[in-house]
């Protein structure tokens, strides 16, 4: 219970600052550990997976994805190591042995989907999209990430334009069951990166969840398969830019059967996704799949509306949503 210092009318907003000081670490869920948590490498890096219920394990916050907000964070690590956060980089600032930096995000944004990230980092930038990874995964990442200003190009055709003020992605030095779509950051562990784009359909995947899970958000997290289903039929869209399969032929296969990635060839085909896959951390981060029923069969929907419509009404659809529910959730 917080008592304010003065009484505050109703229907009024207010502005209330909490001060709070502690050790961050996972919290306990139905699902594992999840939240803040060590990467366990040389320069003892942090890292933040809060889906879906981790965001208190740093932050003090209403832990509810129909609550959203602009923010701002303030990073202050030692010098040498580097600060990774939502939004752009407004300043980084020396003081003494100690570096702050400050990242901003107007967002708004959703609490599971904030994210900081802390350790040593090549950082590289190409066509407006900012990446950081490790020194010794520099040339993988830099190869499998290469195509992201590419596939935002082509999901903005499909979604309309990007919904915010920036899009990267950093690499952890751990190893991480699925990547995870932080809001304009997306993360990604070391066995993501194998410099063959193995794992480039879940790029894509994180690329979609811009537009369907952070600008427009689910209300309830029994909603959650709205924004797998999304993401995971983008993968199929990309596949279709690329000129390798259609995704109109690939909606008649799901809806036929449950999905197959095996049927992908292998050099591009992504492992199955499972629990957080990390023996070096504590934290374990179960796949949004696993909250949602039907399991592969969740892009179905969008398959089967894509079969109805065809693929011009298909997108028509579509881009309307996340245009009229911008910053929005939806169910």
């Amino acid at each position: 219970m917080l008592r304010a210092p003065r009484p505050l009318a109703g229907e009024q907003p207010f502005v209330l600052d909490i001060r709070y000081a502690g050790r961050p670490a996972p919290v306990a869920s139905p699902f594992g550990g999840v939240g803040w948590d060590r990467t366990g490498d040389a320069h003892d890096g942090t890292l933040v997976a809060s889906q879906p219920v981790g965001a208190p394990s740093w932050f003090p916050c209403n832990d509810r994805p129909d609550d959203k907000a602009a923010y701002t964070f303030a990073v202050t690590v030692p010098r040498g190591h580097h600060a990774l956060a939502n939004g752009t980089l407004l300043r980084r600032v020396s003081e003494g042995d100690r570096v702050r930096w400050t990242y901003h995000h107007p967002g708004p944004m959703a609490t599971y989907l904030a994210a900081v990230y802390t350790g040593r980092f090549t950082h590289e930038e190409r066509d407006g999209v900012r990446n950081a990874y490790p020194a010794h995964l520099a040339d993988r990442a830099r190869h499998d990430l290469a195509r992201q200003p590419e596939m935002l190009r082509a999901f903005a055709g499909l979604f309309g334009p990007y919904p915010f003020d920036s899009y990267g992605a950093v690499v952890v030095d751990a190893e991480l069951g699925a990547p995870v779509e932080n809001q304009t950051l997306s993360v990604f562990g070391s066995n993501h990166i194998d410099g063959r784009r193995g794992w480039e359909t879940l790029v894509a995947h994180e690329i979609a969840h811009q537009w369907y899970g952070n600008s427009v958000t689910l209300a309830d997290w029994q909603h959650i398969w709205l924004n797998e289903g999304f993401a995971t039929y983008a993968e199929w869209l990309w596949s279709e830019h690329l000129g390798e399969d259609d995704a109109h032929a690939l909606a008649r296969q799901g809806v036929a059967r449950p999905v197959r990635r095996q049927a992908e060839p292998a050099h591009r085909r992504p492992r199955q996704r499972s629990p957080l896959r990390r023996p070096r951390l504590r934290a374990r981060r179960v796949h949004p799949a696993r909250l949602a029923d039907g399991g592969g069969r969740r892009p179905l929907l969008h398959g089967a509306a894509h079969l109805a419509r065809g693929p011009s009404g298909w997108q028509r659809g579509h881009v309307r949503v996340p245009r009229a529910r911008r910053a929005g959730d939806g169910t």
